[in-house]
């Protein structure tokens, strides 16, 4: 338990840079199973020519944000009639899953208020655990691909998420990895950094927290109780999930079709993904590329962020609490740790208008290989060199680069699952 041990220690030693390359999306099906057995909508046709930057349809302000200055708001898509009525083959089939999540991605589809009686309108949801019934024999007796549409918000963490990923992926004509957590890993890819993986995970939770260690004092001293993952019971064998010791983003165990990134995503962001189905399954509009994440632009977040940039020297790195922050003026150049370098556009900098810094929840920006090392090198590259001593000593980066608390937690908090390396590694690469 090592890992453990230390896991609140201050770090002293120089954190390393990773890279990584971008992994890229494959080919999407071409039609759309509906209810009634009618003609469907014209598919998308293959090769329909090059992605897009971002995922754009004709936009209209956001009714719902009036209280946010102009130059901040998103472009949400005009969905037209609030209640259309079923598509002209009856109404499509939707599922939303929710696999290693916090739950807020499922919430977040609430945030597009009234227009989830459109949704509810255009769709049959076949399976949404957070707010309708649905059960996975229902699931797994569906005919392959009738499920119009899929959204999988969550990481890969354990045999159970993985097996609904592939059940819905097998019975979804589209699939899209909804959310942070389930395109780059997100906090639960976190617990890629325990170097013993599961059994070191399971033997802290339920054996050395305070709570855990005195029930197993006081009940199971002798033998502490962990959960197993079979158990032979009266009335059969009883099971739970098994917990992996690497978590996987959801296009590194099965095939996506589109992305939209966000913790949670934007409710313009999901607008502009419902447009695009309704306008497939209502007019026959051709699905997008496959590949296109939704919401984004090929800007990063330091690009849509209005703050005053000077590139001042960096010689201590500080929380947002140490400073008395000044409202026009870059967090960087603050000395508050910021990934809007490395952070890909879409999201409009609301964190840092407000005061706070990205932690880089869009992934990397689209020029840069890998969002943590891109940040190592946009920091370094604000530590101080002299105009008559253009070197920054070791000793000094040592010291500056110890200020920061937990490298790893910072540089890679959302995307580590999308990393070169994935998880802690021994010394000889074991």
């Amino acid at each position: 338990m090592g890992f453990f041990d230390k896991l609140f220690k201050k770090k002293d030693a120089e954190p390393k840079a990773e890279a990584a390359k971008k992994s890229e999306p494959a080919a999407t099906k071409a039609s759309v199973k509906v209810e009634e057995k009618k003609a469907a909508p014209a598919p998308a046709p293959a090769g329909a020519g090059p992605a897009p930057d971002a995922f754009v349809v004709p936009p209209v302000a956001n009714p719902n944000d009036s209280k946010i200055p102009e130059d901040v708001k998103l472009k949400a898509s005009d969905m037209g009639p609030l209640l259309p009525g079923a598509p002209p083959g009856g109404k499509i089939k939707l599922a939303v899953y929710w696999t290693a999540a916090c739950g807020g991605c499922d919430v977040s589809l609430l945030d597009i208020h009234e227009r989830i009686l459109t949704v509810g309108d255009m769709a049959e949801i076949v399976m949404w655990p957070v707010a309708a019934d649905g059960k996975e024999k229902d699931i797994a007796a569906m005919e392959d691909g009738e499920i119009t549409v899929t959204l999988i918000n969550g990481a890969i963490r354990n045999s159970e998420n993985e097996h609904m990923a592939k059940l819905l992926r097998q019975k979804s004509t589209i699939l899209v990895a909804y959310g942070t957590c389930a395109m780059y890993g997100g906090s639960p890819a976190l617990a890629n950094l325990v170097p013993g993986g599961a059994k070191d995970i399971l033997d802290y939770v339920y054996t050395k927290t305070p709570s855990s260690a005195n029930f197993q004092n006081e009940y199971h001293k002798d033998a502490p109780v962990i959960p197993q993952t079979s158990y032979q019971a009266p009335e059969g064998e009883l099971t739970l999930p098994v917990l992996y010791d690497t978590v996987k983003t959801l296009d590194q165990v099965v095939d996506v079709d589109y992305s939209i990134p966000g913790c949670p995503p934007l409710p313009e962001s999901i607008l502009q993904l419902l447009k695009a189905v309704e306008d497939f399954v209502y007019n026959g509009v051709p699905l997008p590329p496959k590949g296109t994440i939704v919401g984004v632009t090929t800007k990063t977040l330091c690009e849509e962020c209005p703050r005053r940039k000077e590139s001042r020297r960096i010689t201590e790195i500080k929380e947002p609490y140490q400073v008395d922050i000044d409202p026009e003026l870059c967090l960087m150049d603050q000395g508050i740790l910021c990934l809007g370098p490395a952070t890909m556009g879409g999201c409009g900098a609301r964190c840092t208008r407000a005061g706070q810094p990205c932690r880089g929840c869009y992934g990397a920006s689209p020029d840069v290989q890998e969002q943590g090392a891109s940040m190592f090198t946009a920091v370094a590259s604000l530590f101080p060199v002299l105009d008559e001593d253009p070197t920054c000593g070791e000793d000094e980066i040592i010291k500056i680069m110890s200020t920061i608390k937990d490298p790893l937690g910072y540089f890679y908090a959302y995307t580590l699952g999308k990393s070169l390396i994935k998880r802690a590694v021994k010394e000889g690469g074991q």
